[in-house]
């Protein structure tokens, strides 16, 4: 049996930057709400609902950014413009989809 290092480390800074640099900004940010900014940045997540249009579905050597609707330039650009919206939770959307396209395209890096 061979064990992967790079893998290992891959998946848990990726699963890290999905699930605990998000609590970190939350509370860092937002002490009075953090548990509703933390729910908003997971439900975030539902970005990757995308990927089931994909085929295969899953591919750990795909680079998601670019290929995927939700994950291409012009989604990523239409989510830094939802940063100037007025409603703070809209900013808060905006910032959780930016944190996952931050941590799918770290991804594309160990791919390279």
């Amino acid at each position: 049996m061979h064990i992967n290092i790079q893998n290992i480390i891959q998946t848990t800074i990726h699963y890290g930057f999905h699930f605990i640099i998000p609590i970190f900004i939350a509370i860092l940010f937002y002490k009075s709400e953090w548990k509703k900014v933390y729910f908003i940045f997971l439900a975030t997540m539902l970005v990757d609902l995308d990927h089931l249009l994909a085929n295969p579905i899953f591919d750990p050597n795909r680079c998601s950014i670019g290929f995927h609707f939700l994950h291409s330039y012009y989604a990523i650009v239409f989510y830094v413009l939802l940063l100037f919206h007025k409603n703070r939770y809209i900013k808060v959307v905006a910032i959780g989809l930016l944190m996952h396209m931050v941590t799918d395209y770290q991804d594309c890096l160990w791919n390279r």
